[in-house]
C-alpha cells in the first residue's frame, strides 16, 4: 500500500506539471515492436533495422523498406556493422563482425523525457567512407541523454557497397538515383528518424545532423542534396574536406584520382575476372562474396586503389555538385551550423623542400613562410603538415561557417586543440578526431585510469556546447565561455585549449587567408 501511494503521488505531480512522463523500455515503432535497454537513466534501443538488408539483388540499390515484424524484437545489442577491412586506433574501433546485411540504427534516450518532445541529434561517423560503424565505443550516446537529447546514430553502407559506378548499373536504372549508395543510405536513416523518433521522446522537427571527417563531408551532402532537404534543422561539421572537387564524377572528368565512378567500377570488375557491360556482367559482381568486394580496402589502402574504387559521386539526383560550389551558390540548407577543426588536422604533403612547400602560395610564398614559420626553423615537415591540414579541413572548414553567416544563418566557427593530459609529453597538438571522445563525454570509458580531471572537464565542455545547441540553435549557456557567432569582420573562434575554452580572433586568420587564395573552385 505504501509503494502504492508512492506512485500515485509521482504520478499525480507528473499530471499537474505537465513536464514530464516516463519513457518505456518497450516502443512501437513503423515496423514493430522493440524492447530496450534501461541503465543509469538512459534507455538504449540498438541494432534496429531501419532499411531491408542490401544484399543479392539489392546490392548496389537505393535501400528499400524494412521488413515489418511480428512480437517484441530485442533491441539490446548493436547490429553488425557494414562491411569493410577493419582499421581504427583503439576507441574507434568497432565491436561487431562486419556484414553486407548492415542497415542499423541506434537511439539513446533519456529515461524520463520531457513534454514536448526533446531535441535530437543524428551523427555520421566518419573513416573515409571506408571505415566505422556505429557501435565505435567514442560514440555511445549515453551522455547526451542524459542531458536530455534523444541520439541517434546508424550504419551506411562503406568502400565499394556504399560508392559504386558501373556501366551495366547505369543501364539497369538509367533515371538512377545511382553511385552513392552510402548517402542514399543516410536519406534512408534520415526519413527513419523523421517518421519514428517520436517514439522514443524525440522531436521530428528539432534534428541536429553531426558528423566528423567522412561524416562532416556527408552532413555537406546531406547540406546541399535536393533529396535531403527538410529532413534536419542544425547542423556540426568537424574536420570536413569542403573544397572540390574532391569526388569522383560518374561520368566525365573531375576526380582528384583522375578517375570516374564507371571507369574505377569497371577496374575492379576486371580485376575479378568479370569484363562486359550487360546484365551478366552485373550479375556476376552481385554474387561475388563479400570480403572480395572489399578487397582489403580501408583507410591505409585506399590511396593504392585508385583504379578500383573513387569514393562518393557526382551523380546528378543524390549529389549535384561539389560542396563549394552549392555554398558558394547559396543552395545548401539554411540552416545553423557549427564547425571546425582540430590544431594539428588531417593532411597531406610530399614536398621534400620548404619551397616546394610554399610553391602552391605563388607569388604571396614569402608571406606564407612568416605565416607558417615565424621562427625560421626550416622545419619542412611541421610546416608541410601545417599547410597540408589548412588546405585540406581547416580552411574549409571556415570557409563554411563564413558562407552560412552570410547567408544569414547562426554559424559559429572552433579549433580544438586540447591534448589529454596523458599524451602532452609526447604529443604536440590536437590530432584529426581526437575531439570525439570529448563530443560525446565518452572520456571516462576510454581513458581508464588515464583519464585526468582535466580530461573530464573538458568532456563536459564540449559536450554541454554541442548538446546546447541542440537545444536552441545557440551552443551558449550554463556557465561555459561565451562564444560569439561568427563574423567575417572579426574573425572570431571559440578554441578548446589545455586551459579550456576560450574566444578571440583567430591568430591563424593570416595564413588562412593566404590559403583561401590558393583554393579552387569547380
Amino acid at each position: 500500500m505504501r509503494g502504492l501511494r508512492q506512485w500515485g503521488t509521482c504520478a499525480i505531480l507528473a499530471l499537474v506539471s505537465g513536464l514530464a512522463v516516463f519513457a518505456q523500455d518497450e516502443v512501437k515503432i513503423d515496423s514493430g515492436s522493440l524492447h530496450g535497454v534501461s541503465q543509469d537513466g538512459v534507455v538504449s534501443f540498438k541494432g534496429i533495422p531501419f532499411a531491408a538488408p542490401p544484399v543479392g539483388n539489392l546490392r548496389w540499390k537505393p535501400p528499400q523498406p524494412v521488413q515489418p515484424w511480428t512480437g517484441v524484437r530485442p533491441a539490446a545489442s548493436f547490429g553488425a556493422d557494414c562491411m569493410q577491412a577493419p582499421w581504427e586506433p583503439e576507441g574507434y574501433r568497432i565491436v561487431t563482425t562486419p556484414s553486407e546485411d548492415c542497415l542499423f540504427i541506434n537511439v539513446w534516450t533519456p529515461s524520463i523525457t520531457a513534454t514536448p518532445k526533446l531535441p535530437v541529434m543524428v551523427w555520421i561517423y566518419g573513416g573515409a567512407y571506408t571505415n566505422g560503424g556505429g557501435s565505435v565505443p567514442a560514440y555511445d550516446g549515453s551522455q547526451f541523454a542524459k542531458l536530455g537529447v534523444v541520439l541517434v546514430s546508424f550504419n551506411y553502407r562503406l568502400g565499394r557497397f556504399g560508392f559504386f559506378g558501373h556501366p551495366a548499373l547505369t543501364a539497369e536504372s538509367p533515371n538512377g538515383p545511382l553511385g552513392n549508395y552510402g548517402f542514399m543510405d543516410q536519406i534512408a536513416a534520415l526519413k527513419w528518424v523523421q517518421q519514428n523518433i517520436s517514439a522514443f521522446g524525440g522531436d521530428p522537427k528539432r534534428v541536429t545532423l553531426f558528423g566528423e571527417s567522412a561524416g562532416g563531408g556527408s552532413v555537406l551532402a546531406m547540406m546541399t542534396s535536393p533529396l535531403a532537404q527538410g529532413l534536419f534543422q542544425q547542423a556540426i561539421i568537424e574536420s570536413a574536406p569542403a573544397r572540390g572537387p574532391e569526388w569522383a564524377q560518374l561520368k566525365g572528368k573531375g576526380s582528384i584520382f583522375k578517375q570516374t565512378g564507371e571507369s574505377a567500377g569497371l577496374g575492379f570488375a576486371k580485376s575479378k575476372g568479370i569484363s562486359g557491360t550487360d546484365a551478366a556482367a552485373l550479375d556476376a559482381l552481385r554474387k561475388l562474396p563479400p570480403d572480395a568486394v572489399v578487397d582489403g580496402l580501408n583507410m591505409m589502402t585506399m590511396f593504392q586503389a585508385i583504379k578500383t574504387y573513387a569514393g562518393p559521386m557526382i551523380d546528378g539526383v543524390v549529389v549535384v555538385e561539389f560542396a563549394d560550389a552549392a555554398f558558394l551558390a547559396g543552395h545548401q540548407a539554411k540552416i545553423p551550423v557549427i564547425a571546425g577543426a582540430t590544431n594539428r588536422d588531417l593532411g597531406f604533403n610530399l614536398a621534400q623542400t620548404m619551397p616546394q612547400v610554399l610553391a602552391p602560395f605563388g607569388f604571396n610564398q614569402f608571406k606564407a613562410y612568416a605565416a607558417y614559420d615565424p621562427t625560421h626553423s626550416n622545419n619542412v615537415k611541421v610546416v608541410g603538415a601545417a599547410v597540408a591540414s589548412d588546405k585540406l579541413l581547416v580552411e574549409p572548414m571556415r570557409f563554411v561557417v563564413r558562407q552560412v553567416a552570410a547567408s544569414g544563418q547562426p554559424a559559429y566557427e572552433y579549433r580544438f586543440s586540447y591534448v589529454r593530459v596523458s599524451d602532452r609529453a609526447t604529443v604536440d597538438g590536437a590530432g584529426h578526431a581526437s575531439e570525439l571522445p570529448f563530443v560525446f563525454d565518452t572520456v571516462k570509458p576510454l581513458f581508464g585510469d588515464k583519464l585526468s580531471p582535466s580530461d573530464s572537464s573538458m568532456g563536459a565542455t564540449m559536450i554541454g556546447y554541442w548538446s546546447s545547441f541542440a537545444k536552441t540553435g545557440n551552443p551558449n549557456g550554463e556557465g561555459r565561455p561565451n562564444w560569439p557567432a561568427y563574423s567575417q569582420q572579426a574573425d572570431i573562434l571559440l578554441d578548446f585549449t589545455d586551459n579550456g575554452a576560450a574566444s578571440g580572433p583567430d591568430p591563424w586568420k593570416t595564413r588562412l587567408d593566404l590559403t583561401e587564395k590558393t583554393a579552387g573552385h569547380p
